[in-house]
């Protein structure tokens, strides 16, 4: 018997935990000749258009963790990218953030989403907040299955 998860109510509680201003999960959709990524939990959402974004493998931050499988740390977004490269990036211009964490959701031995964990200041997400997504994210929503961090 499969088990309902209440991923609003997960994702809170993450938020809760690692103290972050934005949590969300965007999840694989099966595309004709390649996946597509859609955001579809948020808890400390500031914008509507979150749900509207469609990424394509390897594009922006949950398609560049969604093609590696491997988790992503941003210190600073001023130091990941110009100011005018931020529309190959939508969530971070959509939900302002300035640092933040994402990582693989596992199912079956392929990534199927991305958690995501964001402050709308530099410098807030550390490791240790990395290390709660990851925790979280094997006890409530999935596994990383022994893949290694990539800071950036």
């Amino acid at each position: 018997m499969k088990k309902h998860i209440d991923y609003l109510t997960e994702l809170e509680n993450i938020r809760t935990a690692t103290g972050c201003d934005f949590v969300a999960i965007v999840l694989v959709e099966p595309a004709e000749n390649q996946h597509v990524l859609k955001w579809k939990y948020a808890t400390g959402s500031i914008s509507s258009r979150l749900k509207h974004v469609t990424l394509q493998s390897g594009k922006g931050i949950a398609g560049m963790v969604f093609k590696t499988g491997k988790p992503l740390i941003v210190h600073d977004v001023a130091d990941f990218t110009d100011r005018e490269d931020l529309f190959n990036y939508p969530i971070l211009a959509l939900e302002k953030l300035k640092s933040m964490g994402a990582y693989p959701l596992w199912h079956e031995g392929r990534v199927a989403g991305v958690l995501l964990g964001g402050f709308r200041e530099a410098h807030k997400m550390t490791e240790q907040n990395l290390r709660i997504l990851k925790q979280s994210s094997k006890k409530r929503i999935g596994s990383l299955d022994g893949k290694e961090l990539m800071f950036n």
